[in-house]
């Protein structure tokens, strides 16, 4: 049984949540700010985080930052907001997934599902000839989700992860944005959507000495992204 934490200070919205997961047999904990967040982080076991955006004192996106320097689950954002700036920012604290208020119960619970069985399969057996890939200086182990650059420790989140893997994997192969937000988030991709832009920039801040020049994921513009063998 997973254990998600709620974070919001609408209680009406964490107690809606609460009962549309434990419909679907997941275990709940319910914080009303970011500090309470952080304290349930360190007591309980946590599989995935629900996260408001706008909580008086420290908001979600702290929250959100906080919980990547030490653990690595998903973490969905919630907010009001639609503006394409408040996701940016949320994906670049390091969350995995974000969702606009108000929003369907129904779509909540879809995203959740999707982000455990993704983080699942990051950590599960893929098999001896998928567990590990290395390029270059750079090597990723599916088995540990551990990845290294010439021999330094990255810390990717889960979703970062999985996109470099998955580009990794089929190093030579140029993967369009739609491609990669189909097989990483298992989702119609929309126009608009700039998700997979935003993870890729923050993967190269991560791996790559200079990211405006990188060695690693190259942008073949009008088509998608690659890493060359």
């Amino acid at each position: 049984m997973s254990t998600i934490l709620v974070v919001d200070d609408e209680k009406e919205i964490v107690d809606l949540v609460e009962i549309y997961l434990k419909s679907e047999g997941f275990s709940i904990e319910k914080a009303y700010d970011g500090n309470r967040a952080l304290e349930l982080m360190d007591q309980k076991e946590i599989d995935l985080l629900i996260l408001d955006v706008m909580m008086p004192g420290m908001n979600g996106l702290e929250v959100c930052q906080r919980v990547r320097y030490k653990r690595k689950l998903p973490i969905i954002m919630l907010s009001a907001k639609s503006e394409d700036v408040d996701k940016i920012m949320g994906l670049g604290m390091g969350a995995d997934d974000y969702v606009t208020k108000p929003f369907h119960p129904l779509e909540l619970i879809a995203r959740v599902k999707s982000q455990l069985n993704r983080f699942a399969q990051l950590t599960g057996d893929l098999g001896e000839d998928n567990n590990e890939v290395s390029i270059r200086g750079l090597y990723m182990d599916s088995r540990s989700h551990k990845a290294t650059v010439f021999e330094r420790e990255v810390e990717l989140t889960p979703t970062e992860f999985d996109i470099l893997f998955l580009l990794t994997t089929h190093a030579g192969k140029v993967f369009s944005a739609e491609e990669i937000f189909h097989k990483v988030w298992k989702e119609k991709y929309l126009d608009s959507n700039n998700t997979v832009m935003v993870h890729i920039r923050k993967i190269r801040e991560k791996i790559e000495e200079n990211a405006r020049k990188p060695k690693f994921i190259k942008t073949v513009w009008g088509v998608g992204y690659v890493v060359e063998k």
